[in-house]
């Protein structure tokens, strides 16, 4: 590869679009975050209206339905 000289004006404008680059790449990553903490707190509520459904049948004094469970992988 042939090596070329930058001037100072395209190295600036270089350096300007890896920065908005970067700035995106934070903002992607902190989406995916919030993304994967969703996730998580959505499969906890599952569990706990699991639980707390369990709990009202005990309460009645009922066993509830038998229900299989999807596989969460």
């Amino acid at each position: 590869m042939e090596r070329k000289d930058v001037g100072d004006r395209q190295l600036d404008a270089l350096l300007e679009r890896l920065d908005r680059l970067c700035d995106e790449m934070h903002s992607l990553n902190r989406h995916l975050d919030t993304s994967e903490q969703l996730l998580r707190i959505a499969r906890e509520l599952s569990t706990l209206n699991e639980s707390l459904q369990a709990l009202a049948y005990a309460a009645l004094g009922q066993q509830a339905p038998t229900v299989r469970r999807r596989r969460t992988g």
